[in-house]
């Protein structure tokens, strides 16, 4: 998915800026080859079958793996984090790039043709039927860009690679057991990281939290927008989503607010410069004597953090703990905002 929160610190589009990529040596100077990669195979092999992968799966699929070259570039394109970096950009233009009327349309009609099982949905897992679409649009503009890189070949040269091998051989050994399950290599493809199906789930995810959404008894996210939809509700319930809270709203700020005296001590154990833009936690109802307006339908009870995007004098966000569920789905402010906006959109 892009849910690459295990590249998490390469900060994707987070809301902070990223320094360009560093220069990288060639893959002719690397070491890194096809046979370097065939004589590393036999430890993924061994690694299956202790993992519990039938043979079967594994005498069809390791003779047919091969390099691939063009994961490894793209793995080492990637920004090494912005942690030495003081410079935010802004939202704004991000926003117009990303929340377009075309992307707005094509939700709307999205939800209409599904409300009905859509509404099911959300009874079932408590999530609105808006936000799941919301983030089905942006994964994968409703399920028609999935990438199209073979995930075991993707896999098992990342794994070789070995900068993160432990990861990535848990997401091959996951692919294996997908391919256990009854789902042929042809139908598991994504992105180069291992992101995969109409939810971008990562199969060590697609394993643990992938659901039938349809109700024909089978979890496929790739053939099936309902069981994606269904999916991706089961990850927000998952990871803390509260029923019958928004994701948060838009906020006035006044004129001369003191910054400082909200501003979060604490350290997020990870994805920490994405949560360091946060103000601390206070109730709408303490906000609200600080001055600063919900734009939106938000409970006084309910506990929310201040962030601003664009920085002082524009349009603030007052964020509850479901845009921390957001946030847990792709670790970047700008995309959690940009779901959050499109659900609201989608669902007027």
């Amino acid at each position: 998915m892009r849910i690459l929160r295990i590249l998490a610190a390469a900060a994707l589009i987070s809301g902070f800026s990223v320094a360009p990529p560093v220069a990288v040596p060639a893959l002719a100077q690397s070491g890194l080859s096809q046979q370097g990669f065939e004589t590393f195979l036999p430890q993924l092999r061994s690694r299956a079958l202790r993992e519990g992968v039938s043979r079967a799966t594994i005498d069809r699929v390791f003779p047919a793996l091969t390099f691939s070259s063009r994961t490894i570039e793209l793995d080492r394109a990637q920004p090494g984090g912005a942690a030495g970096s003081s410079a935010i950009p802004p939202f704004a233009p991000y926003r117009v790039r990303h929340l377009t009327q075309s992307l707005i349309d094509r939700g709307r009609s999205r939800y209409s043709a599904n409300v009905g099982r859509l509404n099911e949905i959300g009874r079932r897992y408590g999530v609105p039927p808006g936000v799941l679409v919301a983030i089905w649009g942006k994964e994968t503009s409703y399920g028609s860009i999935m990438g199209d890189f073979d995930l075991l070949n993707s896999l098992a040269s990342l794994a070789y690679e070995g900068r993160r091998r432990a990861l990535f051989t848990e997401e091959f050994i996951a692919t294996l057991k997908m391919m256990d399950r009854g789902f042929p290599r042809s139908e598991l493809t994504g992105s180069w990281a291992g992101a995969t199906g109409q939810s971008q789930f990562l199969p060590t995810v697609y394993i643990r939290l992938a659901v039938d959404g349809d109700g024909d008894g089978r979890a496929d996210i790739w053939e099936s927008h309902l069981d994606a939809l269904a999916s991706i509700a089961n990850y927000l319930r998952n990871a803390g989503w509260r029923p019958g809270q928004p994701w948060g709203v838009a906020a006035q700020v006044p004129a001369g607010f003191n910054r400082a005296a909200v501003a979060n001590r604490l350290r997020a154990p990870r994805c920490a410069p994405v949560h360091a833009r946060h103000s601390r936690w206070l109730t709408v109802a303490e906000w609200r004597r600080l001055g600063v307006v919900p734009l939106g339908n938000i409970p006084n009870n309910a506990m929310a953090s201040l962030l601003e995007p664009d920085g002082p004098g524009r349009t603030a966000y007052l964020l509850t703990t479901n845009y921390r569920s957001i946030l847990d789905y792709n670790c970047s402010n700008f995309y959690a905002l940009t779901v959050g906006l499109l659900a609201d959109s989608i669902s007027r």
